[in-house]
């Protein structure tokens, strides 16, 4: 088996890791889940899952494919073989499950940063993102035929991740990265300012982001105790855990390495990134809310309405530099994406290659072109319906779970103790037995009471007002695929010599 690759610094490979972790749900979804769980006061349940969940878990992450030099399924299958199937389910259900869909999503970004040249969403931004645009179906079955524009912008998707993922990770991903991420931050510096500068702007985030609304985050009763369920999944979900990609990537880096110097720098600078572009979100909807003489409550949403209606919305409001402010917000959408998408791609390829010895180019190629081809459903009139449902089940169940047992994984057959001992000789800051308790006990006691919460939801009433037929085809059917798709790769045989530990030729350099 050829040497593995590995990061050609530590600056790429933490922009390589903080780009996968700020993807969409950064810039669409926190704010509108701190407006609705308290306001500033979001932030303590936040911080908390963030120090008791987020960051021992990448910690854990970084440690199992440090230490293995595998993606996860071949680095679970070196600790016990019997656990290889969840090995293959986390790059499978992120690929699968998520990126297929990701893909046509940013393809939405890619036609919206062109129609932001003239604004061609016109006066009603709601009606066109949904019937001119999308052209949305009655139903998830109805499938009603592909929307060309969008298969065209999911195909250079997959053209832009097969180009950067087609070369090993410190030619390709860092490359990119080291150019996608300093770009995205200036971008996304340059929005918010712009943001602030609206008329109704400071108002609105005062009010409504930054002013703390302490009788919302109670965990005594069951509104607030909810706030904080919210808290860990977001945490869970912003930080790409459970995907397998930071596995992966650890599996990169030298022998000598700073663990929780990284995973401290990828996680805290992931969320401090959140918090950022809510001022952008804000300052926006205010100016917007402010410019027609209605409540912030009924401008603000969350998800693609808040970037597809709500910004078309306010963009329209502009009294100069329509054309400007509406590219560079897509433009800023378009790379948060695509960081993320390239990782995702990089997970499954990594672990098909450690399994199977294929050639990287060949197997990145036939890859993007699966998922190409696997992309075109969420392209259709259908398509807005499916990805809700899909992205609904394999972000409350299907990542969630893979974060379970890789905490089981490691704190209980492995022995956390041994990860830790790890830690401390890979160089950098040390462990202390704290990070032993939160893996064992405490982080997935928290995350099986994130899909308690998960579960106690679905059975109250269905998700979105979808039908249960639509709920178990699409959604339960797609992590059950997943599931299958993972066994039957697992139940291929591993060369002996794989599943003993590789000595990598010894780097006697601290990585800085």
């Amino acid at each position: 088996m050829s040497q593995r690759s590995l990061w050609g610094s530590k600056v790429g490979f933490l922009l390589a890791a903080i780009g996968s972790a700020v993807g969409l749900g950064n810039i669409w979804r926190f704010g509108y889940m701190a407006y609705e769980n308290g306001g500033g006061a979001f932030l303590v349940p936040y911080v908390v899952a963030l120090l008791l969940a987020g960051i021992p878990l990448m910690i854990l992450e970084y440690t199992l494919g440090h230490r293995e030099k595998a993606a996860p399924p071949l680095a679970f299958a070196r600790i016990d073989r019997r656990w290889e199937t969840i090995g293959w389910w986390m790059p499978t259900i992120a690929f699968f499950g998520i990126n297929l869909f990701y893909a046509a999503v940013i393809g939405w970004c890619m036609n919206y940063f062109c129609f932001s040249v003239n604004q061609a969403w016109g006066a009603d931004t709601g009606d066109f993102f949904m019937n001119t645009f999308l052209q949305v179906s009655d139903s998830p079955f109805e499938l009603g035929g592909i929307r060309w524009p969008i298969l065209a912008g999911t195909v250079l998707t997959w053209v832009i991740s097969w180009a950067i993922c087609f070369r090993e990770v410190n030619h390709g991903i860092e490359k990119a990265s080291m150019i996608f991420m300093p770009l995205l931050v200036v971008l996304t510096l340059v929005l918010i300012g712009w943001a602030l500068r609206l008329e109704g702007a400071w108002p609105a985030i005062k009010e409504h982001y930054l002013t703390a609304r302490w009788d919302k985050i109670n965990p005594f009763t069951a509104s607030g105790s909810k706030v904080w369920v919210e808290a860990f999944g977001q945490i869970f979900f912003t930080l790409s855990l459970g995907f397998g990609i930071m596995i992966a990537y650890a599996s990169y880096l030298p022998k000598k390495t700073d663990i929780v110097g990284n995973a401290l720098i990828t996680s805290v600078l992931n969320c401090l990134y959140s918090f950022l572009t809510g001022f952008a979100v804000f300052g926006t909807i205010g100016f917007m809310a402010a410019s027609k003489g209605v409540p912030f409550a009924e401008a603000i949403t969350s998800g693609p309405g808040l970037a597809f209606v709500v910004y078309p919305e306010a963009i329209n409001q502009l009294p100069t530099g329509q054309t400007i402010f509406g590219m560079l917000f897509f433009l800023v959408l378009i790379m948060a994406g695509l960081s993320s998408a390239i990782s995702l791609v990089e997970a499954f390829c990594c672990s098909l290659i450690d399994k199977f010895d294929f050639d990287r180019k060949k197997t990145v190629t036939w890859v993007c072109v699966l998922g190409c081809l696997g992309s075109v459903v969420f392209t259709t009139r259908a398509g807005l319906w499916i990805l809700d449902i899909v992205d609904h089940f394999v972000n409350n169940y299907g990542l969630v779970t893979g974060g379970i047992f890789e905490c089981l994984l490691v704190g209980w057959v492995l022995k956390a103790a041994i990860a830790r001992k790890h830690v401390d000789q890979a160089g950098g800051v040390k462990l202390n037995k704290g990070w032993e308790i939160l893996v064992k006990f405490v982080t997935p006691a928290i995350l099986i009471l994130v899909i308690g919460f998960a579960l106690y939801s679905e059975f109250s009433e269905n998700y979105g007002g979808y039908s249960t037929i639509a709920l178990l085809v699409i959604g339960l059917g797609w992590l059950i695929a997943a599931l299958i798709i993972s066994f039957i790769l697992m139940r291929y045989p591993w060369s002996g010599a794989k599943l003993g530990r590789e000595h990598e030729p010894e780097e006697d350099h601290l990585l800085v």
